[in-house]
This record gives structure tokens, sequence and C-alpha cells, in this order.
């Protein structure tokens, strides 16, 4: 699966590891690493000593990326599908497999 077929805001659905079946928007996508960001999911939590910028400290909760093809697009019932390219009135859309509607 290329990058180009899942973009920035896409709905997507986790297909392996502990967040399978979960959906959420995509917040970046790492072509070069074949990853992407996804809001809500592989929340990972990093312990903070207290400093000057952040004197209280604390637990910061932050996305990890996940491999790319982990997800799918989300279909309007929330149903993973594949992404296609088609040329409708001379212009290259993305089209979903399974409704064949316009993304």
């Amino acid at each position: 699966m290329s990058a180009a077929k899942i973009k920035k805001g896409d709905k997507v659905v986790i297909l392996a590891g502990k967040d399978k079946g979960r959906t959420g928007a995509v917040l970046a996508v790492m072509p070069k690493d074949d990853k992407v960001l996804v809001e809500g999911i592989n929340v990972h939590a990093k312990h903070r000593k207290p400093d000057q910028a952040n004197p209280q400290g604390g637990i910061e909760r932050k996305p990890a990326p996940l491999h790319i093809s982990n997800v799918a697009v989300a279909d309007t019932d929330g149903k993973p599908t594949r992404v296609r390219f088609e040329d409708r009135d001379g212009k290259k859309v993305r089209v979903a497999v399974k409704s064949g509607e316009v993304l």
C-alpha cells in the first residue's frame, strides 16, 4: 500500500495490534517511513520530571506511529475498504473499492 492512498484527515480502521477494530482520524502521514499517526490510537505514556517549561511534571500521553499496512480507510458504514484511483471528468480521484464512492 502506498502512502498516497491514505491522507491526513482520513477516517481509518485499525486492522492489527492492541487497537484492532477501532477507528480514528489520521493526524499525520510519514511516507518515507510508511507510518501514520492516528488520533487516540496506539497512545503511549511518557513520565516527565518537572522542569522549567513544565513545573508540574506528570504523565504525557501521545499517539505513536503505526505501520501503514495496519490501517485501512473506513467506508461510510465504518468498515475497512481499499482505495483505488480513477479518472472521473478528467480528474484523478480516490475511490473506495467496496462502495465505489469518491473519498
